[in-house]
């Protein structure tokens, strides 16, 4: 003879699924990973903006200086040397004479006209050349020697030229790269964007021709 089930028979009730524990009642997070260092703004590993065209090398930026001096300033240097060679050889031959007549003082001898006009068209041609050289980096990015060698000077920031007057200031720069053994003009052969001492001051870079 059978009874009906109570209300409280617990062998009675329906097995439910045992339910998987909340932690906490947050969801689990994915594990985190570290981030790796991006450069800042998209730029590309070295600094440098996005579509800059490659690094010129240190031989192509050394042929281009060699090809500007041969170009522009070998004239200037001739007319300079022999101006004072020139010179030198009239204060020699004057020194000559005097230890040779044992007087003890000696009149200071004329500087030859031919010489002191060489050294003055020479330097007058040095500047000119250089402020065209000047003009032409700082408007179009090239020298007849970069031209040449197919590189380009450029803002480092935006890869625009850097206009007349800071390709000149640019080229007094130069100087502290001739500091030191010439250490300034051998910095690109290590440096991670081939940059001069110049070059750092003045932000730019030289890049091949695209």
């Amino acid at each position: 003879m059978s009874y009906p089930p109570g209300p409280n028979n617990p062998y009675d009730q329906p097995q439910q699924p045992p339910q998987s524990p909340q932690g906490y009642g947050y969801p689990q997070q994915p594990p985190q990973f570290p981030q790796q260092n991006q450069g800042q703004y998209g730029y590309p590993q070295g600094g440098l903006p996005p579509g800059m065209p490659p690094l010129a090398s240190w031989g192509a930026r050394a042929g281009a200086t060699l090809l500007d001096f041969l170009i522009v300033s070998l004239v200037p240097f001739i007319l300079i040397i022999v101006g004072y060679v020139q010179l030198a050889k009239v204060l020699f031959d004057a020194a000559d004479r005097c230890n040779t007549s044992g007087t003890s003082t000696c009149p200071t001898p004329s500087m030859p006209g031919g010489a002191l006009a060489m050294i003055a068209i020479g330097g007058m041609l040095s500047l000119a050349g250089t402020l065209w050289l000047c003009y032409r980096e700082g408007s179009t990015g090239q020298t007849p020697g970069k031209k040449i060698a197919g590189i380009h000077l450029l803002r480092e920031a935006d890869g625009q030229v850097l206009g007349f007057g800071m390709a000149f200031v640019r080229r007094l720069c130069h100087a502290l790269d001739g500091m030191a053994c010439y250490i300034g003009y051998l910095w690109p052969l290590w440096d991670e964007k081939n940059q001069t001492f110049a070059d750092k001051i003045m932000h730019t870079v030289v890049v091949k021709r695209p």
